[in-house]
């Protein structure tokens, strides 16, 4: 609300007595703290030392030794949903955020917006007097605002941050990652030849922010969201950094298990009665009318049966995945080096979590290419072997497999996703404040995602305003657990919290927990009235081993109807009960009115895959207008996707060819038959789908003009080309080339002529239609 003005107006301003208090902009009071909010990504419970993992990472163990270990603390098993938690206090689907933002379904409990009515923290504070900053992964906007036609409210400036470096979606590519820099794209500042990584550029950026404002006003505080796109998939790091940790998994899974779960008791980190939960515990289980088994990629393999081959990739896959941690790890080090070197870590409130439990989106065999997941493809062993020796480089989009999903995430049982499970909900949070949090240890108390938003407020003297930018807001959902930090065993008076994703539910309750037993793949089994519920009492089985659901009829049933009644409270039906393929190519809103002809021109910016022409499992033409100068002319005229699959039109040794980078898995080109013409032309590839067959497969045919000049079959990805990665260039290829066969270096631009336009097309018009109106479009220009 403004502030009236209280001065005096007379004729003349010698008269007049100003108030400069309605127009000065917010000034914390003296002495106001920092906040440093790290989120970490897939990191289990027991990946990292301060939870008795076996992987390195001091400086987060610095941030430990100083602070409260909370072993205790939960997430909703998933990213999008997760992080708006982390920001507003409130349940992810009162945020809209029933799932990932690339998964809404378009009902209030999932429509990929946060609504205004549940205002950021960023939001709060910035009307406060901290300066706010963002670099790292975002997740909280939907696809069809991830575009520069699209508005930018639920972009990070739109949602209360002053500056923002980082990536919108899911997840990105480490050496060649989507970079957004405030409202816009911009290319990264130097290759990985040159040792480009995305986590030290995040690092790079958040000093760089933190000191152009300390410079103006040293005394003014920032609240900071670091979020590094490790450690999820792909699991890209510095070779020498993998190599750190060569042989030290060599044990397998089941051992680091045993072996961490030892750690986690001596230091405290789960109580001693706890039970190692044992492997596959629902591998046999049937969907409740007895005709679907367990989903096959959500189960672990037995160490013992894995071939020597099998074992060695496996191991080298977690030793990728360590290095990440790791090389993560050093930079958040620097981040709290220059703290303490201008005397500022001491009122710094630092908070860091994981947004859900370690990752099983691997498969039981892990992955080379994480893109086939998403395609509904199984990875094969003979496909990873070959890539052994460059896990975790640019050659690679790589994910290990669910057996160290399972390891990461000791003592509990399955992984990511499961909001059923403490495998994909238990998380590692960690909280410091030097100057203020004396009393250091480790603390039980049951915490939530949406309890840390109330805790800072409380911790810095905020009250939640009831409007944030005019809207009215919904109360806080989450309770402060600020007590704990004089007090580690202090009640926070959390009583209750529901869980629902993706068809898994579970309810926690004053220390009982139910939960439905149902596979995270929602199209598996569905049947949600009649699935079996499990009864935990987690204070005594805080690994859920026994279920006393026939000891107590009763109280499983009142649990049921508790979350009956917390699902209606917090509005999250319906349960989603589709496919993984079948819910990412849901059409979704576009900003743009459906047409069946996409114009393209060279020099924009790239184009993301969520707003470009759909081409899945259908006929399309590409074609490219062009004006070819010299017989050498050579490069990219129009590129999609990567080398984990995509597709590119390009001129190379004069020949005109066409590449489609099948997920990844083998590169079919077609070739021209003739060299590429000089003058004005238009080059073209074709593709005819024939019959229903799917992945869908037809016949490829390259032109120039109406000339046919070349014919191949090829078949086409049933789903994207990528979750959320390299969209569509014209004249240009992005980050991560399609094929290695370009001409020329990055971003192996078209040179030797002028590229006028690229035109795609989806109608399915035959090509000589197509051919005839542009003929009939040129000859008018």
């Amino acid at each position: 609300m403004a502030k009236p003005f209280k001065g005096v107006i007379n004729i003349d301003i010698t008269d007049s007595v100003p108030d400069w208090e309605p127009y000065t902009q917010p000034i914390a009071p003296e002495g106001t703290p920092n906040v440093l909010y790290i989120v970490l990504d897939d990191v289990g419970f027991s990946a990292m030392e301060p939870f008795g993992g076996l992987i390195e990472t001091p400086n987060i163990k610095r941030i430990a030794d100083g602070g409260i270990l909370y072993t205790n603390f939960h997430t909703t098993a998933l990213c999008s949903p997760s992080r708006s938690c982390f920001l507003t206090g409130r349940n992810h689907t009162t945020n809209g955020m029933g799932t990932i933002t690339e998964a809404a379904s378009g009902f209030p409990s999932s429509n990929g917006h946060v609504p205004f009515e549940c205002g950021t923290i960023a939001e709060v504070l910035g009307e406060m007097g901290w300066n706010t900053y963002m670099v790292g992964k975002w997740h909280l906007c939907a696809e069809d605002e991830m575009n520069l036609a699209s508005i930018k409210r639920q972009w990070p400036l739109g949602r209360g941050f002053e500056r923002f470096y980082g990536f919108l979606g899911a997840e990105t590519n480490q050496w060649y990652p989507d970079l957004v820099y405030d409202n816009h794209p911009v290319e990264q500042p130097y290759s990985p030849h040159d040792g480009y990584h995305l986590s030290t550029d995040l690092a790079d950026k958040a000093l760089e922010f933190i000191r152009d404002a300390k410079s103006v006003a040293p005394d003014k505080p920032f609240f900071f969201y670091f979020c590094p796109g490790a450690c999820h998939a792909p699991h890209h790091v510095p070779k020498e950094w993998a190599d750190k940790y060569k042989g030290k998994f060599d044990m397998g899974y089941e051992a680091y298990r045993e072996v961490v779960f030892e750690r986690q008791k001596r230091l405290g980190v789960i109580p001693d009665h706890a039970e190692l939960s044992p492997i596959n515990p629902y591998v046999n289980e049937k969907s409740p009318d007895g005709t679907k088994s367990w989903s096959e990629l959500d189960v672990v393999r037995p160490w013992g049966s894995l071939t020597d081959d099998e074992k060695r990739l496996f191991c080298r896959m977690a030793e990728v995945y360590a290095g990440f941690l790791s090389h993560a790890d050093n930079e958040i080090g620097r981040l709290l080096d220059y703290l303490e070197e201008s005397d500022q870590l001491d009122n710094t409130l630092i908070v860091l979590v994981s947004d859900n439990g370690a990752s099983g989106e691997g498969g039981p065999s892990g992955s080379v290419n994480e893109n086939k997941i998403f395609n509904g493809l199984p990875d094969k062993i003979e496909d990873n072997l070959p890539f052994i020796d460059v896990l975790g480089s640019p050659r690679t989009y790589n994910h290990y497999p669910t057996g160290w999903a399972w390891a990461f995430n000791t003592p509990f049982k399955l992984w990511k996703r499961y909001s059923n499970y403490e495998g994909g909900t238990a998380d590692p949070m960690i909280v410091s404040w030097p100057g203020r949090i004396t009393k250091t240890g480790t603390c039980r108390q049951y915490v939530h995602a949406v309890d840390i938003v109330p805790t800072i407020y409380e911790a810095l003297g905020v009250e939640p305003p009831e409007t944030v930018k005019g809207y009215t807001q919904h109360p806080m959902e989450g309770i402060s657990f600020a007590p704990t930090f004089a007090d580690l065993t202090a009640k926070t008076g959390k009583q209750t919290q529901f869980y629902s994703m993706g068809g898994t539910r579970a309810i926690w309750h004053q220390g009982w927990k139910a939960a439905a037993v149902s596979p995270s793949v929602p199209d598996m089994w569905g049947d949600y009235a009649n699935q079996r519920w499990e009864l935990f009492d987690t204070v005594q089985d805080p690994t859920e081993c026994h279920d006393l659901a026939a000891e107590h009829p009763t109280k499983l049933q009142e649990m049921i109807a508790l979350w009956w009644t917390e699902v209606g409270r917090y509005g999250a039906l319906p349960l989603e009960n589709r496919g993984a393929v079948e819910v990412l190519t849901t059409v979704r809103p576009q900003i743009s009115k459906a047409r069946s002809r996409y114009v393209y021109y060279p020099g924009g910016a790239e184009v993301p895959e969520s707003v470009a022409p759909n081409i899945r499992n259908r006929s399309y033409t590409i074609a490219v207008e062009v004006t070819i100068d010299t017989a050498e002319a050579e490069g990219a005229l129009f590129a999609q996707g990567s080398r984990f699959g995509g597709h590119a039109l390009y001129v190379k040794d004069r020949k005109l060819k066409y590449v489609y980078n099948w997920v990844g898995l083998f590169e079919q080109v077609v070739e021209s038959d003739e060299p590429v013409p000089t003058g004005h032309v238009v080059l073209s590839a074709s593709f005819e789908r024939e019959g229903d067959a799917m992945p869908t497969e037809g016949t490829l045919t390259l032109h120039f003009g109406k000339d046919q000049v070349g014919e191949g079959r090829i078949k086409t990805q049933p789903g994207k080309f990528s979750l959320a990665g390299e969209g569509l260039n014209v004249g240009k290829e992005g980050g991560e080339p399609v094929t290695d066969d370009y001409p020329g270096e990055a971003p192996w631009a078209f040179v030797g002529g002028t590229i006028h336009k690229a035109v795609i097309d989806v109608s399915g018009q035959a090509f000589v239609d197509l051919a005839n109106e542009a003929a009939a479009a040129f000859a008018r220009d």
